[in-house]
């Protein structure tokens, strides 16, 4: 019969060390060595069920959304990760279950250099919760809330993508699914753009939601709607605009960026992108008006039924129509 510590050992198994980790899985706490004169960066989310992924999602795409959403978070301050932290919650010691989850969890890991040095491992249902934490040097840390009037607003990637994989399940195209199963962090280009920008957030909640973060008190901001990025595969799924623009805008879980940066550092973050063969949008423009305007082809605003995802206020995923 397989118990909680022949799960722990099967873990520990698997992952990898170095000279940073005093200890790691098996003691009460890891101990860890920070790189002198580097900040230490810190994030923790939770998955559930139901919330965040359906019952008849692999465990490989589970592992892998459970890390890619903590990793956001790093790529937003411009943070290297460097470790990991895993508790998981499940109904039953599955052994198959686990060594899959960690074929979606620990190779996405490996790719950014992050260690798993530890967690927990409990009895009940499906859920589970990452601490990543990361490092940056003191004065390239990306915050929000530090944009300028004047600043241009920019997005890596296409937002929307998961939004319409989510809502139209079976018939989403397979490219819209996979990048709501399996967002990409945008660890690299984030620490490449730092230096250009002012601010920025992850799109994880919601363009519109994750961008009112990058806004101070009082400050407004327009986007311009024609502007927003369109994959073929987005406009063969949401050929009407006004339902794509509320997909791309309030959708959520594309884990892109959304950044501001002033008009003169444009072409400089442009061409990064264009050397990692990352789309990069300019969307808009922060202001004084204290309002967040979104103006279609003809300058008319566009209103949306919600800004983005609220854990308390969005409907869970179950609600929809599950996906292959």
């Amino acid at each position: 019969m397989t118990g909680e510590f022949d799960l722990i050992d099967r873990i520990r198994q698997r992952v990898g060390s170095d000279s940073s980790v005093l200890l790691g899985i098996g003691d009460d706490a890891a101990a860890l060595l920070p790189t002198p004169g580097q900040a230490l960066v810190a994030t923790t989310d939770t998955l559930v069920e139901g919330r965040h992924f359906l019952p008849d999602w692999a465990p490989a795409d589970i592992g892998h959304l459970a890390l890619a959403a903590n990793l956001s978070d790093l790529a937003a301050m411009a943070a290297r990760p460097r470790w990991l932290l895993l508790s998981l919650t499940l109904p039953a010691a599955d052994p198959d279950w686990l060594d899959a989850f960690l074929d979606g969890f620990l190779p996405l890991a490996e790719r950014f250099g992050a260690l798993l040095v530890g967690g927990n491992m409990s009895s009940g249902p499906l859920s589970i919760t990452v601490q990543a934490l990361g490092e940056a040097d003191p004065a390239g840390l990306l915050r929000r809330g530090q944009a300028r009037p004047g600043d241009c607003l920019a997005v890596t990637g296409v937002p929307g993508e998961a939004a319409a994989g989510l809502a139209l399940g079976h018939a989403a195209p397979l490219a819209l699914i996979e990048r709501w199963k399996r967002p990409e962090p945008r660890v690299d280009i984030a620490r490449q753009l730092a230096p250009w920008l002012s601010s920025a957030a992850d799109v994880s909640d919601g363009l519109l939601a994750d961008l009112a973060h990058l806004l101070r008190p009082g400050q407004g901001a327009t986007v311009q709607l024609s502007d927003l990025p369109a994959s073929p595969a987005l406009m063969s799924a949401l050929p009407e605009h006004r339902a794509r623009w509320q997909a791309q805008l309030t959708g959520g879980s594309d884990y892109e960026l959304v950044m501001s940066l002033a008009p003169d550092r444009i072409e400089q973050a442009r061409a990064c992108c264009q050397a990692a063969g990352l789309a990069w949008s300019v969307i808009g423009q922060v202001n004084d008006s204290g309002q967040l305007r979104c103006l279609d082809e003809q300058g008319q605003a566009f209103e949306f039924d919600r800004s983005g995802w609220d854990h308390f206020l969005s409907p869970p995923v179950t609600a929809r129509e599950s996906t292959p």
